[in-house]
């Protein structure tokens, strides 16, 4: 039997020893499991050792509204966890980070850190850069579970004869949507950027209204990447639908379940009907994921209550697209056609998801005497871990 644990350890030599320790710990636990479970534990010490890399979307955290008002003067709102970018702030400073976190206290300190906070926000326009005057507040954290919020507000004049503009912001390491309105009566043009990337050049004039094909397509696209390649939680939680059950049949309730009910409180929320806040929704997500996950290992088929199940937590997902779409912002004029195309574009992309699963293991291998043991098993551990992690992740860090 290979030392697993041995090999670990010279693997990570240079690593932290801490997380090592307990690595290591873990990997004795299962000494006496077949072959196959060192390799798996190796994996599980990766996604915990890098986890923080491995991000699911970002919903609620940080957007960026910008709007041009008479094509003389721009505003832009960035709306963030106020605690979090104070920390980085004082990071990037080498300052030792402050113990009051009051709204007033985090106010003062965003204004303290205007300089360093100014190093990586840009507004150009025909790439040139223009220094905005900047204004912060800080509002009271509307529940026990949420964090005080920041609004920093840029605002200048327009250069003379400017074209176009591009905007960074390098304050949050993962994707955030960016809205652009060139008038407060006029549909907004949302995209969705990486932390530090910048943004495709934005034509600084009105641009015409678009039609209902273009929201069509526009809105069935981002139904789409919100799941492949952005929403990698959504993604995870579609496999642990598949991996239980070989059966075509099986899948299919499930998938029907789980489409029906986030299509039920997508609606709702868009409506104003149902209102949760993302800091209760993610961790649940999170949750979902990792209670399917670890079914899959200790169940070899699928229970009549899974379906009802999987319902139960489509209706959390659904939660969780609504939060996207509302950051994304819906037209008014067509927004029954953006909501269904965008529905559209999720289904879309679950599908993807199954279908590529069985092209790469279905169809090869779920025939297979050792399927479960060597692909159903070691993919739900995974799942599960990293579930775990996400829910930490979003519950206290």
């Amino acid at each position: 039997m290979v030392d697993w644990e041995r090999l670990f350890g010279a693997m990570q030599q240079k690593g932290n020893k801490a997380m090592r320790t307990r690595l290591c710990g873990i990997l004795r636990f299962a000494s006496w499991r077949q072959w196959r479970v060192g390799p798996v534990l190796c994996a599980v010490g990766f996604v915990l050792r890098c986890g923080a890399g491995v991000q699911a979307h970002e919903i609620g955290t940080t957007r960026v509204s910008i709007l041009f008002q008479d094509d003389q003067t721009y505003v832009v709102d960035i709306v963030t966890d106020a605690a979090t970018l104070v920390e980085k702030l004082e990071a990037s400073a080498g300052e030792t980070p402050s113990a009051d976190t009051s709204p007033a206290r985090l106010q003062a300190l965003l204004a303290h850190f205007e300089e360093p906070l100014r190093q990586r926000v840009h507004l150009a326009f025909d790439a040139l850069d223009v220094r905005p005057v900047i204004a912060y507040t800080v509002a009271s954290a509307s529940d026990a579970l949420s964090s005080a919020p920041a609004t920093i507000t840029l605002t200048g004049a327009i250069p003379p004869d400017a074209r176009h503009f591009t905007w960074t912001y390098a304050w949050t390491f993962a994707s955030y949507a960016l809205t652009v309105r060139r008038a407060a009566s006029e549909p907004a043009t949302t995209v969705w950027l990486e932390g530090g990337q910048t943004s495709a050049p934005f034509a600084v004039t009105s641009s015409p209204p678009m039609s209902r094909l273009a929201i069509v397509w526009r809105y069935l696209t981002l139904g789409v990447t919100h799941i492949v390649p952005h929403g990698l939680d959504h993604m995870l939680f579609v496999l642990g639908i598949y991996l239980l059950s070989r059966s075509a049949r099986s899948i299919l309730w499930q998938v029907s379940a789980f489409t029906v009910a986030h299509s039920i409180t997508l609606g709702l929320s868009l409506y104003g009907v149902v209102a949760v806040s993302p800091t209760l929704v993610e961790p649940l997500i999170a949750v979902s994921i990792a209670y399917v996950a670890i079914e899959n290992i200790f169940l070899a088929e699928l229970k009549s209550w899974r379906v009802a199940l999987v319902f139960a937590f489509g209706l959390l997902h659904g939660l969780g697209f609504a939060g996207a779409l509302q950051a994304l912002g819906l037209p008014r004029s067509e927004f029954v056609t953006a909501l269904l195309t965008f529905n559209i574009g999720v289904e879309a992309g679950q599908l993807a998801v199954i279908g590529a699963a069985f092209l790469c293991v279905g169809w090869p291998c779920a025939h297979r005497t050792w399927y479960r043991g060597r692909i159903v098993v070691p993919a739900s551990t995974l799942m599960a871990v990293l579930a775990v992690y996400w829910t930490i992740q979003r519950l206290f860090l």
